[in-house]
């Protein structure tokens, strides 16, 4: 499975990056988009404030967090020319995690004005899976509007909030359930979290 990561400039780097190392995990075909304002969060919320410089130093980085050998595209933030950029080459599924609302608020006008937003866009039209892990609260209506307008559309829209039935006892364990969340939107089971039901006793 080809599947496009995009990383938007909202709180919660962590859904990002436990994103990407469970689609490398499940032998997915991963590419992967970060917009500027998201390498700044990722500074901030992952890397202690140092932002590796250049992107092959970028790539490394986020490859250290994965804890995966298996290799994947990391592709600049400007570059029109990606094959997702284009219906004649969209991605079997896109996840952006997490999204904030500006870029939630683009996708849903049809505002490609990023090469994110245009994969987005390219997503939607072709009917391939895409989910949204919006990270906002409290929300607006003009963020509900967009919401609902991008349900409408067919994309998954999945705010980042955790469950507590697995009893998780770490942020790792939050991140988790919404991911797994995510990854299962577009066919993929992480096998890391028990389903609701499973596990107990009869």
């Amino acid at each position: 499975m080809k599947v496009l990561l995009g990383i938007s400039g909202a709180s919660g780097a962590a859904y990002g990056v436990r994103t990407l190392s469970l689609l490398l995990a499940s032998g997915a075909e991963l590419h992967v988009l970060v917009t500027k304002t998201a390498w700044g969060i990722l500074a901030s919320e992952v890397w202690d404030g140092k932002l590796p410089g250049g992107m092959v130093a970028r790539r490394k980085g986020l490859a250290r967090l994965s804890s995966s050998a298996r290799p994947f595209r990391l592709y600049a933030e400007d570059d029109f020319g990606i094959p997702f950029a284009s219906g004649s080459n969209a991605p079997d599924a896109m996840i952006v995690a997490p999204c904030s609302m500006g870029t939630l608020g683009r996708i849903a006008h049809g505002v490609s004005s990023s090469v994110l937003t245009r994969c987005a866009d390219v997503a939607l039209k072709e009917r391939k899976p895409l989910v949204l892990v919006a990270r906002e609260t409290p929300l607006s209506v003009i963020h509900l509007e967009n919401m609902l307008t991008l349900a409408r559309a067919g994309a998954h829209v999945l705010p980042a909030c955790p469950g507590f039935y697995h009893r998780p006892e770490t942020v790792s364990g939050l991140v988790d359930f919404v991911v797994t969340r995510a990854l299962s939107c577009i066919g993929v089971d992480a096998g890391i979290l028990p389903r609701w039901g499973e596990g107990k006793e009869e």
